[in-house]
């Protein structure tokens, strides 16, 4: 396999990067909960509320990682993992670490104190991936959400 690249995301890659978030939903057992569209993320992308790096071979993207910063108020700036998504054909070859090193990397320039994302219990890859990593997998705390149509 030739070299991938790993590079910042462009306002150019704004749909490739929607699309393999929807293949992220679809991955996830829930495309229907994807109810944004492109411009939300041309606008997203535009005003600096998302950042994103992404992985690249012979022109197509392979892998994402989308994020944003958060604080917290125990530890201070936060760069949240929204999404982290490498297509099945091309796990297994270290893209996905490398992805995540560079979020890791990006994190740390910012400042951030902590780096945090969310991982379903059923995704064993995932875990296992996050533990090989050192990351603290917390188990005590449940998620709640509200949504506004």
């Amino acid at each position: 396999m030739q070299e991938f690249i790993i590079r910042k995301a462009t306002q150019q890659d704004i749909a490739a990067i929607y699309n393999m978030v929807y293949e992220l939903a679809v991955f996830e057992k829930e495309p229907e909960a994807l109810k944004i569209g492109i411009k939300d993320y041309e606008v997203a992308f535009s005003e600096k509320l998302i950042d994103s790096i992404v992985a690249e071979l012979h022109g197509e993207m392979i892998g994402i990682t989308v994020f944003y910063m958060t604080f917290s108020t125990w530890r201070g700036k936060c760069l949240y993992l929204e999404d982290f998504f490498v297509k099945p054909e091309y796990r297994k070859l270290g893209i996905g670490q490398k992805l995540f090193d560079a979020y890791i990397a990006e994190a740390k320039s910012k400042g951030a104190r902590q780096a945090k994302w969310q991982v379903l219990d059923w995704n064993d890859v995932g875990l296992n991936f996050y533990s090989r990593n050192n990351a603290i997998i917390e188990k005590n705390w449940w998620n709640g959400k509200l949504y506004f149509e």
